[in-house]
């Protein structure tokens, strides 16, 4: 299969599946050849998934092409079949941790929201202290959640001559990681 092309491969598959008389050998080829169709196919549909999406194709859109019938569907399906990133041995390991991430990401951006008024207070104040640029940029995004990147890579240099910036910069940066951790779905 590794140098039969996926066309001629369909038709070997097919010509023995319309032999009623084909010897086991050439059978037992045939399965071999569908296997490895089924492992090629396997790596190119989370591949045709991510082109159509960076294409602008929504999960709706995907759905009746993947066979399936919602847009949550379509997303398990990608998640299932696409190779980790993050080292989970399976595809609803990959499921669960993009659940995972995203509920982290909720609880965060929510906690931010409402403690925007502090988090652009501090931005502030690293700014005016150190000029960082990536603080000062980030202070003019409407979403706070921007802040808190920028702030913890600012942190380090803090330490030294702005101990306690750095320390309340420190203590929201554990509290964020503290909400990821606590918004994960119990095992």
């Amino acid at each position: 299969m590794d140098d039969l092309p996926a066309a001629r491969a369909l038709t070997l598959v097919q010509d023995v599946l319309t032999d009623a008389a084909a010897p086991a050998d050439q059978v037992l080829a045939a399965l071999e050849v569908l296997r490895r169709l089924r492992e090629q196919l396997a790596t190119w549909e989370p591949e045709l998934i991510t082109a159509a999406r960076a294409a602008g194709a929504s999960w709706v859109d995907l759905a009746p092409a993947l066979g399936v019938a919602s847009r949550q569907a379509a997303e398990r399906r990608y998640l299932r079949l696409r190779p980790s990133s993050t080292g989970e041995p399976t595809g609803e390991g990959r499921v669960r941790a993009e659940r995972d991430r995203r509920a982290g990401d909720r609880a965060v951006a929510s906690w931010a929201r409402e403690n925007s008024a502090t988090l652009r207070e501090l931005a502030g104040q690293v700014s005016a202290a150190t000029g960082a640029g990536t603080v000062r940029d980030a202070l003019a995004d409407d979403d706070p959640t921007a802040l808190l990147s920028p702030l913890a890579n600012a942190q380090p240099g803090l330490a030294a001559d702005h101990a306690p910036l750095a320390a309340r910069i420190e203590s929201i940066t554990e509290h964020t990681e503290r909400l990821r951790r606590d918004a994960r779905r119990p095992d």
